[in-house]
């Protein structure tokens, strides 16, 4: 079974979906950088915009000058959170549709998950290996005698 797997593996097809796999990466990549998460509170004297490098824009309308420090610090800090939260959602939305249910961001924020999923991958990955090292050896085996 494995023989007749191997005869029919088509490399030109594996590299053409490699290449095509690492130009969507490439696309996926500058379109991310494009992403700003926007946060403002409900009387709209405070706007926020956080981007991957960080916080990108905060505006405050005059009338935000009328808060109290400690009210004014807190309301930045709480919409630099949701300005952040908001573009964790936007990459996390990008991902899913360019990867379903393979999505790498699923894992975020399980750490165990994330672990597991990287011992399967592994193990699937030594298994093909193994198997189609096995296979080239019988390969050769077969062309030298």
């Amino acid at each position: 079974m494995i023989e007749r797997e191997f005869g029919a593996l088509d490399l030109d097809r594996v590299l053409r979906n490699a290449d095509r796999q690492m130009a969507r990466a490439v696309e996926l990549r500058t379109s991310m950088a494009e992403l700003v998460g926007r946060a403002q509170d409900e009387d709209g004297l405070v706007k926020v915009e956080f981007s991957s490098a960080g916080l990108k824009e905060l505006i405050l309308h005059p009338k935000a000058m009328r808060l109290t420090s400690g009210e004014l610090s807190a309301s930045i800090k709480q919409l630099v959170k949701e300005a952040a939260a908001d573009l964790q959602r936007q990459v996390a939305d990008m991902m899913e549709e360019a990867f379903g249910e393979d999505n790498p961001m699923r894992f975020g924020t399980d750490a165990d998950g994330a672990l597991e999923q990287v011992r399967q991958s592994e193990a699937a990955y030594n298994r093909t290996v193994g198997d189609l090292m096995g296979e080239l050896d019988r390969i050769r085996q077969r062309m030298e005698g």
